[in-house]
């Protein structure tokens, strides 16, 4: 279960890592600028865009997601559920060790999937901040290419 979990992950940086690519701007040399000073200005304008920033995207897409592991959720979950099932099975049954035991695996199982869910929860929110700093990087590197004439979309 642990390596599809980071098998995922993997993948999902393989991803971000181009995705930090395709978020480039297109410019077009609206002022007959040749291809070689478009790639000058390309390049001036990546470099100026990094320093002003201090976004670096290939930096930003590649370092890994910071994630944290289980926070107890499982602990909780089994708590919950053996007070939960005591409860019913001292009604039932008049034996609350019984219920205490079928809530407690009930609620570690429920735990589990709570556990599941905020590390996903914690995944998607470190990609959006990736992607927001990836964003801000190449806005100011298209306000650069704006700046010496070319066409950014």
């Amino acid at each position: 279960m642990r390596n599809s979990i980071l098998a995922a992950i993997a993948l999902s940086l393989l991803g971000v890592s181009a995705q930090a690519w395709a978020q480039k701007p297109s410019t077009y040399p609206a002022k007959g600028q040749t291809p070689q000073q478009q790639a000058t200005d390309d390049s001036q304008c990546l470099a100026w865009a990094k320093q002003d920033t201090g976004i670096d995207p290939a930096a930003v897409a590649a370092a890994p997601v910071a994630t944290t592991g289980p926070q107890g959720e499982r602990l909780r979950g089994a708590v919950r559920g053996a007070a939960a099932g005591a409860v019913v099975g001292e009604i039932v049954d008049d034996d609350a060790s019984k219920g205490a035991g079928v809530g407690a695996t009930a609620g570690v199982l429920a735990g589990g999937r709570r556990a599941r869910q905020n590390q996903a929860a914690q995944t998607q929110q470190a990609q959006a901040a990736k992607s927001k700093s990836i964003d801000t990087y190449y806005r100011a590197y298209g306000a650069c290419m704006a700046g010496r004439g070319y066409s950014v979309k």
